[in-house]
């Protein structure tokens, strides 16, 4: 699950923002500004909370792609539900979201805020292709390239810079608050970006009304497993309903199946841990003689429809990031953030218990955005209130210096590519290389146990080792910059 550029939006906030630049986005910045930048321009102070909580979700992602498969409670809820894996994705836009504010208030125009838009938006693009859209096969198989005709058009990246670019877009287009605006009355920050929380009503409106209304016709896939029985065999599945929200027959899969077409979606999905798949579940395992066909279907988790739902989440962070910029003390920005955030938990819980719109994160179901959204939201608030305002600091600071270079550690770690690179290098097997040898005879062995070994080696040999990479990184003033 990219990170997120806002990888590398930086949170360069001041305490004060009343020093910061006093221009909207379409106007020029003025020239006394150039000449004589105020001491808040000329060295913003971060907002370390931001950069700590960026860092723990890529953690949270390199924890669970990495050990995931040993101890499923961590790794993604095959269908309904939400465990911690699940979190990660929304973390992420949510973190993308809130940057935003803080980072396009200081571009001078709007054409100069949309070029970095759209050049970042790309550069996403490129990295979602390249990393998960067949081209890499690290860390395991150390062969490379994709056959076009069945290479994956979306992914984590991908989501990542469709989310941007609509929040960024709006954000561009429908501000015209300045960060020194001061708001009076708590909720006149809803009011000030009401543009916004419209196109949030719409997006909604037009998901639920796509996702409960639309038909979904019987469909059919070829099994392109060459381990399974059935390889190459044709399957049909019976659908011929609308507003079903089962593995086979949800609107979300027959957009991507539609648009993406069926050998352009994700092989392996979650829901093949599914008790109606396996009886290890949630475990990987053997299908049931009796399984049904789509168990071995493929399936989009970062799909059209779904990722047209995820802007929610982004559009959240960015209200969040509003009131970072125009709310000054400490305690009205906790207020703001802890509230909302527990009426998110209320209302996506409601919906969850009620059977009314289950927690589902492979259809991002809006109980799912709200869950997540509310979690992110007192999650940050609990950093922002240990680290910027009590001034516990030291303790995080290998998550921040994860964050502050995001990117690097998602490539390298959670994509596998350094561990790819290492087990290119193997003594007569493929399978006798540096990275399994550390984690057999340093993790497995050390504590006669697989699952506590990899979990083990995925905390200190790839977390930690790469907080300290970055940190020496962070020292030197190198960052991978999107």
């Amino acid at each position: 699950m990219a990170m997120p550029q806002d990888l590398h939006l930086r949170s360069h906030a001041d305490e004060d923002l009343s020093h910061q630049l006093h221009h909207p986005l379409d106007e020029p910045i003025a020239e006394d500004h150039r000449k004589h930048p105020s001491p808040a321009v000329q060295k913003a102070k971060r907002v370390a909370s931001l950069d700590i909580f960026r860092g723990l979700t890529v953690a949270l992602m390199v924890l669970v792609d990495g050990a995931g498969g040993e101890w499923p409670v961590i790794g993604h809820a095959p269908w309904d539900g939400c465990n911690l894996a699940d979190f990660v994705m929304p973390f992420f836009l949510f973190i993308v979201g809130m940057a935003i504010p803080l980072s396009l208030k200081r571009m001078p125009s709007r054409a100069m805020a949309v070029r970095r838009v759209a050049i970042r938006t790309l550069k996403l693009l490129f990295w979602g292709l390249l990393l998960q859209g067949g081209y890499s096969h690290a860390p395991d198989d150390l062969s490379y390239g994709v056959d076009m005709k069945r290479i994956r058009w979306c992914g984590i990246l991908q989501r990542i810079a469709l989310t941007y670019l609509v929040v960024a877009l709006m954000e561009i287009f429908t501000k015209r608050a300045r960060p020194e605006d001061q708001l009076p009355v708590r909720f006149s920050i809803f009011r000030l970006y009401y543009l916004q929380w419209l196109l949030g009503v719409c997006i909604l409106v037009i998901y639920l009304s796509l996702i409960y209304g639309m038909y979904v016709p019987d469909w059919e896939f070829r099994v392109h497993y060459t381990d399974s029985p059935d390889f190459g065999k044709v399957f049909t599945v019976a659908c011929g309903t609308r507003g079903k929200l089962d593995q086979p027959c949800n609107a979300v899969g027959y957009v991507d199946r539609q648009v993406l077409g069926i050998n352009h979606m994700y092989q392996h999905p979650a829901w093949r841990r599914s008790k109606a798949c396996t009886e290890n579940s949630p475990h990987e395992g053997p299908f049931k003689k009796d399984a049904p066909s789509w168990c071995q279907a493929p399936f989009e988790p970062e799909g059209l429809l779904s990722s047209f739902s995820a802007i929610l989440s982004t559009i959240i962070g960015v209200h969040c990031g509003h009131v970072l910029v125009h709310l000054k003390a400490h305690l009205d920005r906790l207020k703001h953030w802890v509230g909302m955030g527990l009426a998110l938990l209320l209302i996506g819980f409601i919906l969850h218990f009620t059977n009314a719109i289950p927690l589902n994160k492979q259809l991002y179901s809006f109980s799912y955005v709200c869950v997540t959204a509310g979690a992110a939201a007192i999650v940050f608030s609990t950093f922002y209130f240990l680290v910027d305002i009590v001034g516990i600091r030291s303790f995080f600071l290998p998550f921040e210096w994860i964050g502050m270079n995001a990117m690097l550690v998602y490539v390298m770690a959670a994509a596998g590519i350094f561990e790819g690179f290492f087990n290119g290098w193997f003594y007569e097997s493929p399978n006798n290389t540096l990275v399994y040898w550390v984690r057999k005879h340093i993790f497995i062995k050390l504590w006669h146990s697989t699952r506590v070994g990899i979990l083990l080696y995925v905390i200190f040999a790839q977390i930690l080792f790469w907080a300290i990479i970055a940190g020496v990184l962070h020292g030197l003033g190198i960052y991978w910059k999107l």
